[in-house]
C-alpha cells in the first residue's frame, strides 16, 4: 500500500468528514469491519483531539495501556502521552513488539503537524512477508527472535498500577510463554523475551513479518538475536530494510487528524523533522472481546 493510495478521496483507508460530522457519529460496527479489512484508518476533517480520540477509542476497547517512556499529555488520563520526544528517524517497528506487552491498536492525533518533515511512516507486515525471498523466510521460520531490555520499578508500575508489588510482577510474568525475567535488588526487571518474528495477524489469520527486529537493531540500547543467542547477521537486516524501502507509506499530517492502526500488522515510524512545535499524541488498547 502507498502513501498514495492511503489518501486518495477514493480510497476505503481514509474516510473523509464532508458533512461536519462528529466522529463519534460514525457507526462503529461499519468502522470495525473496515479496520478488520484494512488494518489502518485516517480519519480526516473531523477535528479530533486527544479528549474526543480516547472517548472514540473507548467504542472499540477493552482495556488502554501505560506508556512508560512517554511524558503524559494529562494527569487525569495517564494513557494519552506524546510521541516519542526527539525529532530523529524513527525505525520500522510495532508497538510493544519487543515484549509481552502488545497492544491491539496503536492510535495517533495530530494536533500540530511539522512544517516539513515529520511524517508518520507505515509498513503492512503481510505485504513485507509476501516480498520476502524464499531463503528469508524459511531463516525466520525455523528460528525465533531474542529481546532483552531493562525495565525500572517506575516502568514496570505504569503496567501494573502504582499499587503493584514485586509479587504482583513475579504473578504476571510466570504466566507469560516465551518469557525469562530477573528481578535486581533496586526492584528494576530484565526480561528477555523470545517469540516469533512472524506473526499471524489478528484478522484474517494471515501471515505478516511485524516486529521490532530493525528498530531494535538499530538502537545503541537495545538488545535483539536469534533465540539461540546468536547474531542476526548484517546482510539479512539488509535485505530487510531493503524489501521494506520499497513498501514504505507515509502520512503527512494536517491538524485534527486521527489514525487507527492494527499493530498485529502494521509496522509505523517516523520521518526526521526540525520543528519543535510538532505535537501528536498516541494511545494504546486492546480490542473488545468478541469484535
Amino acid at each position: 500500500m502507498s502513501a498514495v493510495e492511503l489518501l486518495k478521496n477514493d480510497s476505503k483507508n481514509i474516510i473523509i468528514n464532508e458533512t461536519g460530522q462528529d466522529i463519534l457519529q460514525l457507526p462503529v460496527s461499519k468502522t470495525l469491519d473496515n479496520f478488520k479489512s484494512l488494518g489502518m484508518l485516517l480519519f480526516r476533517g473531523f477535528n479530533v483531539n486527544y479528549e474526543q480520540m480516547k472517548v472514540f477509542a473507548e467504542q472499540f476497547s477493552s482495556t488502554f495501556m501505560g506508556q512508560y517512556s512517554r511524558p503524559i499529555v494529562d494527569l487525569n488520563n495517564k494513557f494519552i502521552t506524546l510521541v516519542d520526544s526527539g525529532m530523529h528517524y524513527i525505525a520500522p517497528h510495532c508497538e510493544n513488539a519487543n515484549s509481552p506487552f502488545r497492544p491491539d491498536v496503536v492510535w495517533f492525533c495530530c494536533a500540530v503537524p511539522a512544517a516539513e518533515g515529520g511524517e508518520t511512516l507505515f509498513w503492512d507486515g503481510v505485504e513485507v512477508w509476501k516480498a520476502m525471498s524464499e531463503e528469508l523466510k524459511q531463516l525466520f521460520v525455523g528460528q525465533k527472535i531474542r529481546y532483552v531490555q531493562k525495565f525500572l520499578a517506575s516502568h514496570w508500575q505504569q503496567f501494573l498500577g502504582a499499587g503493584a508489588t514485586i509479587d504482583d510482577v513475579k504473578n504476571t510474568l510466570e504466566a507469560i510463554e516465551g518469557l525469562n525475567y530477573k528481578i535486581n535488588q533496586d526492584e528494576s526487571l530484565i526480561l528477555e523475551y523470545v517469540c516469533s518474528a512472524v506473526v499471524k495477524t489478528k484478522y484474517g489469520d494471515r501471515d505478516a513479518f511485524a516486529n521490532s527486529i530493525i528498530s531494535e537493531y538499530r538502537n545503541p540500547r537495545g538488545i535483539v538475536t536469534f533465540a539461540n543467542r546468536s547474531a542476526i547477521p548484517v546482510k539479512v537486516i539488509n535485505e530487510i530494510q531493503k524489501i521494506m524501502d520499497n513498501l514504505t507509506g507515509f502520512i503527512p499530517w494536517m491538524p485534527g487528524d486521527l489514525v487507527m492502526i492494527d499493530n498485529s500488522r502494521f509496522l509505523h515510524g517516523r520521518k526526521s523533522f526540525n520543528d519543535k512545535r510538532r505535537r501528536i499524541v498516541t494511545l494504546l488498547s486492546d480490542i473488545k472481546e468478541g469484535s
